[in-house]
């Protein structure tokens, strides 16, 4: 069985972890009330084979398991700066 991970071996930003998985990123604490998901719609290339996102949709996540609709709140971004200032403002204020 695999080992679970613990926050300090995840990469952090502003204290709260942040997972990517292909174009989603995840960031905040799932054992905290919201969590916030980050879709990365379309890139450009940025040279030598690497891409920049311009445009990442950020959704607001209740982790409560009995919520009617678990989206809080949802907005969209030109670049991925943006979404983590957003998502990190609304947990602040969450």
């Amino acid at each position: 069985m695999p080992e679970e991970k613990t926050t300090e071996e995840f990469l952090m930003y502003k204290g709260r972890p942040l997972v990517r998985c292909g174009n989603l990123l995840y960031y905040g604490n799932l054992y905290d009330p919201y969590v916030v998901m980050m879709n990365i719609v379309s890139t450009k290339p940025a040279g030598e084979g690497k891409t920049t996102a311009t445009r990442v949709k950020v959704n607001l996540l209740n982790n409560d398991p009995a919520a009617a609709n678990p989206l809080a709140k949802e907005s969209e971004k030109p670049g991925l700066g943006a979404a983590l200032e957003l998502a990190c403002a609304w947990l602040d204020r969450t």
